[in-house]
């Protein structure tokens, strides 16, 4: 086995966080929201994957990467300004180091074509900013290159603020140079944390008869009062460290204007000089890309200094591990909750006194399990944030292919669900964006006619609610044109030209497989497919969509979705012999009712009277086919609350009480049955289902489930599932 395997993996996997960062901080920049930190965090985002590439001779993702570095660092320096033609150049440039850093790990081909023509964007770009800054030098006239050259050693300086004295001896090694790094980068990056004094080292330097254009020829120390910790100037070395000879102290506390004017380099000066010779080193491809202009001059980031009572900020400690050794702890975990359950059956079976030691030895390893059950799910915890970032690229494109100018309002970015829902969030979202900007919202002509700011927005938000996720898509666009729906599902043979359909049932055609509004077809809709998809992807999560749309104001998708896909906490229930389990998230009270408090409605429905109103009830034995007919005064009752704010009555026989449960799909080890979300197995080792509420509340205004009669017979062999 290649033991780079695993190192090659871990930058591969730390290249996807330095894009996502990437794309995020271009989007801010253009936005009007991004601030230095921004603009150096997209800087080091490209330099980090760079040096990565340059350490497993990745020549390609080098060559590009340094080129976009290049014009990166004129937007840092200040001499390129960050219009809407350079984000979009440097966007589709994002776009290309992702396709290149893919190619890389997948060992594919990438789109040379492509790469081409942004490389001479990015070149103009960098090439404009330096010439209007600085000049050119003319390839044919490098006479003056290798002259003596004069650096003012005159350092006039304020007395500097009271900080932490850092020396850093640095000396780098040819082949840092051939993995395409650049000393003066380094330098600049130091000169940000605060004040720099710089030291050269050039005895080294032989004739220029004797000069290897491959070698490594100077070594500096540095003198740097920051109050950053030893940890942050290491990060600045990172990809070099193994290609240098490095040293970092802290040595007695000195001024800097104090340092003999041999050593107190001003940092532009040697900054320029490094810059110069770092563009005469070679890079890590055989074929270099054609020679750019030398900037004579470089210009260092102005310092941030912090004052004496500011701390080095604290940074949370985090380690990487495989995602199977998680999922394979969280199995374990599940089936720790399943034997405690069993331990807590057989005990109680065999009559075991409540006030007895055993028991109480029981209630502690409950409790601790549920501990450990927490506290192992948090690990697969993460926010929405992953996915909602990437969605404000997809709206400003559609929104230019549209010719719509849109603006997109996130919320609840931090909101945590299971990492497997993260990951399946993505696809959804952009299929139900692109809807909203598509076809909900008018073009700006339009919105003006209709007394609407031409600018449409998108609100996506999430939250928790009852024990689940709620992802909301909100536009304030015209709404579903529930008429031409109709014409067009009719059109189609979706359904019966006459049929008669309520407001709810016209919205929800547009999930059907097939079905779309689109008067052409187009890049962005008109094919029938997307929202079919959406629902389908919702549905394998365990969730549900619904729709709100009011006409001329605009329609909400919301997405309700478990948290996890791996437990539960729920009620567990017994219906004529059968046991369930209802969602505790859902529940809102349990309650015994009088006979006074029933009363019929039609020939089989009964509601029950409760503080002022009537709310329908819904015996559960009879609408899973467990019985025939319901006893109105046998049972409890559960209220329960559906994501849309419907309220019934579930009846059931008894309530055993409230549990922790480890969730069994029954579609992948049965069949998917309507009205029951999933399985588990309880601590007798028997199979019990759980109800899906939402479906119950949906089932009691239309013509019910039918019976589960043949997926009770068929429990034996869920036993499986364990």
């Amino acid at each position: 086995m290649d033991p780079m395997a695993a190192i090659r993996d871990t930058f591969f996997l730390e290249c996807e966080e330095q894009l996502a960062e990437l794309e995020n901080g271009l989007m801010a920049m253009e936005a009007d929201e991004a601030n230095s930190e921004t603009v150096n965090a997209v800087f080091r985002a490209v330099h980090s994957i760079k040096g990565g590439g340059g350490a497993f001779a990745l020549e390609e993702l080098v060559r590009f990467a340094h080129v976009f570095e290049t014009t990166l660092d004129g937007v840092r320096a200040g001499r390129l300004t960050v219009d809407a033609p350079a984000i979009r150049t440097m966007l589709m440039a994002a776009d290309i180091l992702a396709d290149l850093v893919r190619a890389a790990r997948d060992g594919t081909q990438s789109d040379g074509a492509r790469i081409a023509t942004t490389v001479a964007e990015l070149t103009r770009l960098s090439g404009a900013a330096v010439a209007s800054s600085v000049g050119v030098v003319e390839e044919d006239d490098m006479s003056d290159l290798f002259q003596p050259i004069t650096v003012n050693l005159d350092l006039a300086q304020d007395k500097a603020e009271p900080g932490s004295n850092w020396t850093i001896t640095f000396a780098p090694r040819p082949e840092m140079y051939a993995n395409a790094n650049e000393a003066a980068l380094i330098l600049r990056e130091l000169a940000s944390f605060g004040e720099l004094a710089v030291e050269l080292h050039a005895d080294g330097l032989p004739d220029l008869a004797a000069l290897d254009p491959e070698g490594a020829y100077f070594r500096w120390t540095l003198r740097l009062q920051s109050d950053c910790d030893e940890a942050k100037l290491r990060d600045v070395f990172e990809w070099v460290e193994s290609d240098c000879d490095l040293d970092i102290s802290r040595p007695a506390p000195v001024a800097l204007d104090d340092a003999p004017a041999a050593l107190a380099t001003p940092a532009d000066d040697v900054l320029d000089l490094a810059a110069l010779l770092a563009s005469l080193a070679p890079t890590a491809s055989k074929n270099p890309a054609p020679a750019e202009a030398v900037p004579l001059t470089v210009e260092s980031v102005p310092a941030q200094t912090s004052g004496p009572s500011s701390k080095p900020a604290e940074v949370n400690a985090t380690i990487r591990v495989d995602l199977v050794r998680v999922d394979r702890l969280i199995d374990l975990v599940g089936e720790l909750v399943i034997n405690e359950a069993m331990l807590n059956q057989r005990v109680l079976e065999a009559g075991v006194a409540r006030a007895s030691g055993m028991n109480s030895a029981l209630d502690s390893l409950s409790q601790l399990t549920r501990e450990i059950q927490d506290s192992v799910m948090a690990i697969r915890a993460q926010p929405v944030r992953s996915v909602f970032q990437r969605m404000p690229r997809l709206v400003r494109e559609v929104a230019a292919m549209t010719g719509k100018s849109v603006r997109l309002v996130t919320e609840g970015e931090g909101t945590e669900v299971d990492k497997t829902v993260v990951e399946r969030l993505s696809d959804p979202l952009t299929h139900m964006i692109r809807n909203a900007i598509d076809h909900g919202l008018e073009t700006p002509a339009i919105r003006r006619e209709t007394g609407k700011p031409e600018e449409g927005v998108v609100r996506l938000s999430a939250l928790h609610r009852s024990g689940r996720i709620v992802i909301e898509v909100a536009d304030d666009g015209a709404g579903l044109d529930r008429a031409r729906i109709k014409a067009k599902a009719a059109e189609k043979g979706l359904i019966a030209a006459d049929a008669v359909l309520s407001d709810e049932e016209t919205d929800n055609l547009i999930f059907m497989p097939g079905f779309s509004t689109a008067a052409t077809i187009s890049d962005i809709s008109g094919r029938g497919v997307g929202l079919d998809v959406v629902r389908r992807s919702v549905q394998s999560l365990g969730g549900r969509i619904s729709i709100a749309s009011r006409p001329g104001k605009g329609s909400t998708f919301t997405l309700s979705l478990p948290l996890t896909l791996a437990v539960l906490d729920g009620m567990v229930v017994t219906v004529a012999g059968h046991t369930l389990v209802v969602p505790l998230g859902p529940i809102l009270e349990t309650l015994k009712p009088g006979r006074n408090q029933l009363h019929a409605l039609g020939q089989d429905g009964r509601v029950i009277a409760l503080r002022g109103g009537y709310i329908p009830v819904v015996d559960v034995g009879v609408s899973l086919g467990y019985r025939d007919r319901a006893d109105p005064e046998r049972g409890v009752a559960l209220l329960v609350e559906g994501e849309g704010g419907e309220r019934i009555v579930l009846q059931v026989d008894e309530i055993q009480g409230q549990r922790q449960i480890v969730i069994k799909s029954l579609e992948a080890n049965y069949a998917a049955v309507r009205g029951i979300a999933a399985a588990t197995v309880m601590g007798d080792g028997r199979v019990a289902l759980i109800l899906d509420v939402d479906a119950v509340i949906a089932a009691s205004k239309g013509d019910g489930f039918g019976t589960l009669q043949d997926a009770a017979r068929a429990e034996p062999s869920l036993l499986e599932m364990r």
